[in-house]
């Protein structure tokens, strides 16, 4: 369940993102858009969100989902629209999802670190301890 809040959570705000940017500001149709967007989503947040984020820093991830989504929005852009400003609407695109996604890996790794709890597979640590007496000094100072 957690999974499918996120996703969505990552759809809505990327749509909205991608539609006032691509659509209001560089006329690109919002059918486009919306395709751009669930490509996007569905790549990003498998690659980058479960695989990446797990095993990496924040950090990592925010600078991969930028490669990731310039890649896209470039590519699919270019291809689904006549527009000659395609660069500049992917740039502006991708750095206004970035900074949406640095703030959206906080999130899912609040809400996946839980349900790894919850589901009991974190590897416990064994709790050891040493113990100290006065056996571990055979010999009594005092002879």
């Amino acid at each position: 369940m957690d999974h499918l809040k996120l996703i969505a959570m990552k759809f809505l705000f990327s749509l909205v993102i991608l539609a006032i940017i691509l659509g209001a500001g560089f006329d690109v149709s919002f059918g486009n858009v919306f395709l751009i967007t669930i490509v996007l989503v569905a790549l990003s947040y498998a690659l980058g969100d479960l695989m990446l984020l797990s095993r990496s820093s924040n950090t990592t991830a925010t600078i991969a989902d930028f490669v990731l989504a310039f890649a896209v929005i470039y590519f699919m852009t270019d291809a689904l629209t006549v527009g000659d400003n395609v660069f500049s609407a992917t740039l502006i695109s991708t750095i206004s999802l970035t900074i949406f996604e640095y703030f959206f890996h906080q999130s899912v790794a609040r809400n996946l670190d839980g349900e790894e709890e919850r589901k009991g597979n974190v590897n416990p640590t064994p709790q050891l301890s040493t113990e100290a007496s006065e056996e571990l000094y055979p010999y009594d100072e005092e002879e």
